[in-house]
């Protein structure tokens, strides 16, 4: 099955299943994941997404953008694996995500994450393998595994936007609890990034 048919028949399923994201499903822009195939490499996909962390969308953009100046047009672990500290400092990073940046950089280039391999490996041995670098946690990964691997099995219960969206969707007057996010999403098992885009949506 094609991912367009794919995502058509997860649709389905998820009213089936919760009629309360009918109305989202209905009005809101379609989920989209893994119908396109990333503009940005694994690597580039990753710095952006510990660029992005606690700043502005604007924000995240400009300094995107003066790495990519520094890198002479194009972000790659070896060109970003010969700026100094000061160099990464200088376009707007903190020290810490200098120190992620820095990292994920030299892990990269000495083979310790393999990029290539991601495509045969689970979810969770993903997460296990980018989580120990400094800065980058479990939400970063899922973002990571959803928006650019197009994982459709991934479930951010950390992610305050998802809860928002479905307690809007559920009319819930008390803001719902990660964990308890967590069990109401196994009767989507195998299709919970699709959920979590209608959730986005409707927060």
């Amino acid at each position: 099955m094609d991912r367009a048919k794919e995502l058509a028949a997860i649709k389905r399923k998820i009213v089936k299943i919760d009629p309360a994201f009918a109305p989202a499903i209905r009005n809101l822009a379609p989920c989209t994941f893994g119908l396109e195939k990333p503009k940005v490499t694994q690597y580039q996909s990753l710095v952006r997404a510990v660029i992005a962390q606690q700043v502005s969308t604007a924000a995240a953009r400009t300094i995107s953008g003066r790495l990519q100046e520094k890198c002479e047009g194009t972000i790659t672990a070896l060109k970003v694996g010969k700026l100094s500290l000061k160099q990464l400092q200088s376009i707007g990073l903190t020290g810490a995500k200098v120190r992620t940046i820095s990292e994920l950089t030299e892990a990269s280039l000495s083979g310790e994450i393999n990029f290539r391999k991601f495509t045969h490996m689970s979810d969770e041995e993903i997460i296990k393998d980018l989580v120990p670098l400094f800065g980058i946690g479990r939400w970063t990964v899922e973002m990571f595994l959803i928006f650019h691997l197009g994982r459709l099995d991934v479930w951010p219960i950390d992610d305050l936007a998802v809860r928002r969206g479905w307690d809007n969707l559920h009319g819930n007057s008390e803001p719902i609890k990660p964990k308890a996010l967590q069990l109401l999403g196994e009767p989507f098992a195998g299709m919970r990034s699709v959920v979590a885009w209608y959730c986005w949506r409707a927060s």
